[in-house]
């Protein structure tokens, strides 16, 4: 299967060019089976390597720093989390016409939470648990944080998000979702200690097995910040009695509340226009995050 191109200035990748990287790199792995996992993953392609393993390229070069954050921050922050995060195994380097250095994980088994959860309560439930952990780990010597990331004052992505609303046009109600980001933005900035946040906490990163949460994955937005930013999941994951579970479990007051909303809505906003023709997985997920987002608004 081929992937759909996504981005002007992207990179294919093939199964024949991850068999040649192996050779050349790390030829004790080169004979296994090769397989593309389909997603709607937007950054990298990821090659199921025999039954243990994951090769992972990025498609585009803003996504070549997030596999050297994860080697570093990961195997700090893994033994404080109840969830499975990514192991990096390997990395190669750039050769055979990639351009790009690429690396090789444990394969971490299960289904990504877009296909629905069996028990929406007890995830929000096990969610909640993984953000509270997260956010107890001592923040110190941690990454640092640019204009725009994930974590930061939601006002650092107002005109973005202002574009993005008046690129869609008619696809959505654009007043609304201005409504919605004009509370948001209302909320004021965050004024307490900067907190570790994964970033992205959409349901193609959260993996389940046997019907329950199991690992979160892509953890490039990874910094301190913001905790609101880890609210997202409220409205790309959860609706109704699990959302408010996941609220309570987390005993988020009303002005997190609302900049976290502001952050699914950023989300949302930004990739529909962007993936529009190209990824319909990922405009399904910000199609419905959005639409979520507009009714939680509409009965506040």
């Amino acid at each position: 299967m081929k992937r759909t191109k996504m981005h002007d200035d992207e990179i294919e990748t093939s199964p024949e060019l991850v068999r040649r990287l192996l050779e050349q790199q790390l030829p004790q792995w080169a004979r296994l089976p090769i397989e593309l996992v389909v997603s709607y993953g937007t950054d990298h392609d990821i090659y199921r390597l025999g039954e243990q393993m994951a090769v992972r390229l990025p498609r585009i070069s803003w996504a070549t720093g997030q596999a050297a954050k994860e080697a570093r921050w990961l195997p700090r922050l893994a033994p404080h989390v109840p969830l499975a995060v990514p192991v990096q195994l390997a990395s190669g380097q750039p050769a055979e016409g990639y351009p790009f250095t690429w690396s090789v994980y444990e394969w971490l088994p299960g289904e990504d939470a877009s296909r629905g959860l069996d028990d929406p309560k007890g995830a929000a439930v096990d969610l909640a648990d993984f953000v509270k952990a997260l956010r107890r780990i001592d923040p110190s010597d941690s990454p640092q944080r640019e204009l725009g990331d994930r974590g930061g004052p939601l006002a650092e992505n107002n005109q973005p998000v202002r574009r993005s609303i008046e690129a869609l046009g008619t696809r959505i109600d654009g007043a609304a979702a201005l409504t919605s980001w004009d509370e948001s933005l209302q909320a004021g900035s965050w004024t307490g200690k900067d907190l570790w946040v994964h970033g992205d906490l959409l349901p193609g990163n959260l993996l389940t097995t046997d019907g329950r949460l199991s690992a979160v994955i892509d953890w490039g937005g990874l910094n301190i910040g913001d905790p609101a930013c880890d609210l997202m999941p409220a409205w790309n994951v959860f609706s109704g009695e699990s959302r408010v579970r996941f609220r309570t479990e987390l005993d988020v007051d009303d002005q997190s509340w609302l900049r976290g909303r502001g952050w699914a809505l950023y989300q949302a906003v930004m990739a529909l226009p962007y993936y529009w023709d190209t990824n319909p997985g990922m405009i399904h997920q910000a199609s419905h995050a959005l639409e979520q987002v507009l009714e939680d608004t509409a009965s506040s």
